[in-house]
């Protein structure tokens, strides 16, 4: 009798939730798309990385770091699936010529963004030519690299007490925190089960990139805020098997045929530790990030209130801003503003090729009031191994995003735009954002 109670009561608590759940009666006015380039070759020479491995890595065949042609194809049908669902959602009428003007497309100064967002627009307006603003390949894009553009100081002692701070001051105890993914690169690049033990000795000639010290320092010649000493040579060690898998390339090309999908996932999780660090400390996010942020929380205000505002990207008629960088960026933005997703195949926060942050802007129809709706969408690895088509009814993942202190308590984890702009006043330094485009 007991346990039929509590099923009863559990079902009409359900059915009570359910019920309290309040009908999505708003209309989608603008959306903000902040993505990760797509499949790129690895950014180490193959010639370096092969002191690093018992066995060549198998070359890309284009330049260190370039956008690959199936990452560029990849993009398109991801562009394609964007198209589907924003003209669905009427926010664009599927007339390319006539959307093209409703379209702010911007990416960084490198190579695999520009080109990652020009694939996207070919797929998201397939009949117009839309431009892709970015700056000049020397040029520092105050919008992804504020620091660089002197939008924004780093006071680069500081950066390395915040991230030491993080660290117990001790980051030697990164190699037990992460001992399982350390073994799994080790017995990848050397070639033999993770298993074993004991494990074999270092192959001659090879550097065994697991046993650099982590000695981070002070920012110099590393290109990270804080120079996390041998972290950088393990990442760069283990990078090429994300883009070996998603780029579909044989199996036996795969970390030489030891890695799956789990298994690159698994790795996956030093990159996420270094920009963590390097991105999500809240020190650094705040001086590297505020930038971006205050423009994107323009933009929204300048749609939703039809008047341009300074500092704002496109303008009071656009509709859809494209944003290509880097998972460093994405991370940035994502620490600045305490954001965490979790999509399936993927390690929390991870920020796969040519996944973003979507911030929707949504207005209600029967209070008029405005929302922010944030979720990250990405293709599955598998989606990007096998070149799968998108559409509505076979979409990439996607998860919500809660954005705390502003998010209220239904599925979609909505934020009042006005609550949302006091948030993100709370988190911007000001001395590190300017007001122009």
């Amino acid at each position: 009798m007991k346990k039929k109670s509590l099923f009863s009561t559990l079902a009409l608590l359900c059915v009570s939730i359910l019920a309290a759940q309040p009908v999505d009666d708003s209309k989608l006015k603008q959306v903000i798309i902040f993505g990760r380039h797509s499949v790129r070759s690895p950014v180490m020479p193959t010639s370096t990385l092969n002191d690093f491995s018992l066995r060549a890595f198998p070359e890309f065949g284009i330049p260190v770091g370039n956008l690959t042609a199936n990452g560029a194809a990849l993009e398109t049908i991801l562009g394609g699936y964007y198209r589907l669902w924003l003209t669905n959602e009427k926010l664009l009428t599927g007339n390319d010529s006539a959307d093209s003007a409703l379209v702010y497309l911007r990416a960084n100064v490198i190579e695999r963004t520009i080109a990652t967002a020009q694939a996207f627009a070919a797929g998201l307006l397939p009949a117009a030519r839309p431009t892709v603003n970015h700056y000049g390949p020397l040029e520092s894009d105050p919008l992804f690299d504020p620091v660089g553009a002197d939008v924004a100081r780093l006071d680069q002692r500081m950066a390395l007490a915040a991230v030491m701070g993080r660290l117990g001051g001790n980051p030697q105890a990164l190699s037990s925190a992460y001992a399982p993914e350390f073994a799994l690169t080790r017995s990848v690049l050397f070639g033999y089960p993770a298993s074993e033990t004991p494990a074999p000795a270092t192959p001659t000639g090879k550097l065994d990139v697991t046993t650099l010290p982590f000695q981070f320092a002070v920012g110099g010649q590393s290109g990270w805020p804080v120079d996390p000493g041998g972290l950088m040579m393990v990442l760069a060690a283990v990078d090429p098997f994300l883009m070996q898998y998603a780029e579909g390339l044989p199996a036996s090309d795969v970390g030489w045929g030891q890695l799956t999908a789990g298994g690159v996932s698994q790795l996956s999780r030093l990159g996420d530790l270094i920009l963590d660090l390097e991105c999500r400390t809240p020190y650094l996010a705040k001086v590297q990030s505020s930038n971006l942020a205050s423009h994107v929380v323009r933009s929204m205000v300048q749609a939703a209130t039809g008047n341009a505002v300074t500092g704002a990207l496109g303008n009071p008629t656009t509709k859809a801003i494209v944003l290509i960088a880097s998972d460093v960026n994405i991370s940035g933005l994502a620490g600045l503003f305490h954001l965490d997703w979790l999509v399936p195949g993927y390690q929390a926060d991870f920020c796969g090729p040519g996944g973003a942050l979507v911030f929707q802007l949504r207005q209600s129809q029967s209070t008029g009031e405005y929302i922010v709706r944030a979720s990250y969408i990405a293709q599955t690895l598998d989606q990007l191994r096998n070149r799968t088509a998108l559409t509505l009814s076979t979409p990439p993942v996607s998860a919500p995003v809660f954005i705390p202190d502003c998010s209220v308590r239904n599925a979609t984890f909505d934020c009042p735009l006005a609550k949302f702009v006091a948030v993100a006043k709370q988190a911007i330094d000001p001395q590190s954002a300017d007001l122009t485009n």
